[in-house]
C-alpha cells in the first residue's frame, strides 16, 4: 500500500469517526429544553409539550442545568403558541407555567412543584 492510499485512508477513518461523535454530540444537544434565560438565579426553560407530564425528564434537565450540591431555581413553561423566546417571558409562555424546581443550599432543601393547569393529580400545585 502506498503512503498515498494509508494516508487517505487515515483520513477517511477520521473524518468518519469526527462525523460519528458530532452526530452522537447533536443528539445529545437536542435533549436538551431550551432556555429562554435567567433573571437572578432563577433560570426559565422551555418544556416540549409532549414532555410536560414526564417527570422523569424534568429530572434529566435539573441534572443538566443545575451544579450538583448548589442552589438552583428553574421554572419550566410550555410554549404551544411557539412565541420568540426573552426574558422577560412574552405572555403566551408566562400563561402556561409546567412546574418549578428549587433547591437550596442554605435551607438544604429541593422542592419540584407542578403547575394545576398540567392536572398531574399531585394535590400540592401551584
Amino acid at each position: 500500500m502506498t503512503p498515498f492510499v494509508k494516508c487517505l485512508r487515515a483520513g477517511l477513518a477520521a473524518g468518519l469517526l469526527t462525523a460519528s461523535l458530532a452526530e452522537h454530540a447533536s443528539a445529545a444537544d437536542s435533549d436538551k429544553w431550551p432556555v429562554a434565560g435567567r433573571q437572578g438565579i432563577i433560570q426559565f426553560v422551555i418544556v416540549p409539550t409532549e414532555q410536560a407530564r414526564d417527570r422523569e425528564a424534568y429530572a434529566r434537565q435539573v441534572e443538566e442545568l443545575c451544579e450538583p450540591n448548589l442552589t438552583c431555581f428553574i421554572n419550566f413553561y410550555t410554549n404551544t403558541a411557539g412565541a420568540p423566546l426573552a426574558v422577560p417571558l412574552p405572555e403566551a409562555i408566562d400563561k402556561e407555567p409546567a412546574a418549578i424546581f428549587r433547591r437550596s443550599t442554605k435551607q438544604g432543601a429541593e422542592l419540584f412543584r407542578w403547575s394545576c393547569r398540567l392536572a398531574t393529580g399531585d394535590g400540592d400545585c401551584f
